[in-house]
């Protein structure tokens, strides 16, 4: 198999296995049993666990961060903005493969190395809607930035709070709920003379 190829399978089978049973139960065995490998093979490609971890944690990062990104993107009408980005974070967590679990429920995250790319999702997802909440409103960016913080916070928590209760609100219905919340919030902020509303 392709040194490419393989590596994904391997990151495939630490992914079920981590998710499955956290960082600290976790073993390399397993791993490389659910891969089909032999230990040898896997220490081939990730020198020790925290390794295969790390990589997998740089994976479901930038996954969500370059959701977050095409959400902002995906159109100039800041209401729908809002509602694209709170379903990239239930999108996100309501993932079969449970990737997710690595990032806002790691049992890793007194580890700096992993505390660093789980704070990356916050900082970088705030980021980008501060860039927009600054450019509209014409807040300086300290207030724009502890308002995206706190719309990054809401989604977080509110989709990790909705996955945990498997209730009766559908996955889209329950995005549109928290997304109303956060526009109802967010647009009292009057846009900038540069941006009057349409």
């Amino acid at each position: 198999m392709p040194r490419r190829e393989r590596r994904a399978q391997l990151l495939e089978s630490a992914l079920e296995v981590f998710v499955a049973q956290g960082y600290h139960a976790a073993a390399m065995d397993d791993i490389a049993e659910r891969a089909g490998v032999s230990k040898p093979v896997l220490y081939q490609h990730f020198p020790g666990k925290l390794d295969l971890y790390l990589a997998l944690l740089d994976t479901s990062c930038d996954l969500i961060i370059d959701n977050c990104r095409a959400a902002l993107a995906s159109t100039t009408d800041n209401k729908d903005r809002v509602a694209a980005t709170m379903q990239v974070f239930y999108s996100y967590v309501a993932s079969e493969e449970g990737a997710f679990r690595l990032v806002f429920e790691s049992d890793l995250t007194s580890e700096p190395d992993v505390r660093e790319r789980v704070d990356r999702v916050t900082v970088e997802c705030a980021s980008m809607i501060a860039d927009v909440i600054r450019t509209d409103t014409g807040l300086p960016d300290e207030p724009s930035e502890l308002l995206a913080v706190s719309l990054v916070g809401m989604a977080q928590v509110s989709a990790r709070f909705w996955l945990a209760g498997r209730g009766s609100i559908p996955q889209d219905d329950a995005a549109a709920l928290i997304a109303g919340l956060a526009w109802r919030g967010i647009r009292g902020y009057p846009r900038s003379d540069d941006h009057p509303d349409a």
